[in-house]
């Protein structure tokens, strides 16, 4: 049974998150490889005189990084954490169990049949993330399946997906422009016109998701308990792997394969404030915002004036993490 925890300690936890967050926001305005920095960033939000390249750097490439962080952050610790819960396998998330991989694939898919055509890109990265979120849902339902299974299932679904992807770029190699940053995961170069699509859905899929927390709850105490209390399990488990392939899809189409948020933030969150879903997928989400915030603003300074797609950092932080939980859930015995 899950230990109580202080209501303070939950208290410390938020007030900690939503500091971390803003703090990372700013400093990513006025951090740059560029000389561009503080002066011109409190110009900026004061209304004071400031020269049209150092606007151009805080509006045209900052501004929407910051915001194509925030975003898939948010997006993808959601995704995660919903598909931790739903199930209940500590190991998932939506880039090992192949759920990224499958968005991609649909992403570069449709680049290369349908050129220029932005707008169903993130219609795409849904149907492609769906399509894995159903096969692994029922590969989940195999009696006898073990945790470890799906996580090998979803590894051999990448794989599948990531071979499609390279085929299509040695087929047409203009399929997708800045294709090396989208296979890697990267936000250098994204531009307000390419969150235009996407933000609604990653919007409405975060409210959505907090709206329905309860639900996760209600299913954590056994099938059997929520039948009773009225609640159409396999529905409901259909409905939230659709709704983390939304979310997951939607990240996927700007920010390309950008793997391991959904795994790390949710178990973080968890360790802080326990398992009550209502907490854990808004302060997901919020973390999971700050997050990646936090490792592109890395990303951008550690080796200037060169950097590094943040996808790269986030593989460094995540393989070891993702080894460590499969040593631990080996340990207590969490492979059934």
């Amino acid at each position: 049974m899950e230990p109580r925890r202080p209501k303070h300690t939950k208290a410390i936890a938020v007030a900690a998150t939503v500091t971390f967050l803003v703090i990372v926001t700013v400093a990513a305005f006025f951090i740059g490889s560029s000389t561009v920095g503080f002066p011109e960033f409190m110009a900026l939000i004061t209304g004071n005189p400031i020269s049209d390249s150092a606007k151009s750097i805080l509006l045209n490439v900052r501004l929407p990084r910051v915001l194509a962080a925030l975003m898939a952050g948010a997006a993808l610790a959601m995704a995660g954490a919903l598909i931790q819960a739903v199930l209940d396998n500590p190991l998932a998330c939506p880039n090992i169990i192949g759920i990224n991989a499958g968005a991609g694939f649909a992403v570069l898919l449709t680049s290369s049949l349908l050129p220029g055509m932005f707008a169903i890109q993130p219609i795409a990265a849904f149907i492609g993330a769906l399509i894995t979120a159903i096969v692994i849902f029922f590969i989940s339902l195999g009696m006898g399946v073990s945790r470890l299974t799906v996580v090998l299932a979803g590894i051999a679904l990448s794989s599948i997906f990531g071979a499609g992807m390279n085929t299509i770029l040695i087929v047409n190699p203009d399929a997708y422009v800045g294709a090396s940053r989208f296979l890697v995961g990267g936000l250098s170069g994204v531009l307000m016109s390419n969150l235009t699509w996407p933000s609604p859905y990653i919007i409405g899929g975060l409210a959505a998701a907090v709206f329905v927390a309860n639900k996760l709850n209600i299913m954590s105490l056994g099938d059997a308990t929520a039948h009773s209390l009225g609640m159409n399990v396999g529905r409901w488990r259909m409905s939230l792997l659709g709704l983390a392939a939304l979310l997951a899809g939607a990240a996927v189409s700007f920010a390309g394969l950008l793997g391991f948020v959904g795994l790390i933030v949710p178990h973080l969150i968890r360790f802080l404030v326990g398992h009550d879903n209502r907490i854990v997928l808004p302060l997901s989400a919020t973390f999971g915002a700050a997050f990646v915030v936090f490792c592109d603003l890395l990303a951008r300074v550690m080796f200037a004036p060169y950097e590094i797609p943040v996808g790269i950092l986030m593989a460094f932080i995540g393989g070891p993490f993702f080894i460590y939980l499969i040593i631990r859930n080996r340990r207590y015995g969490g492979d059934g």
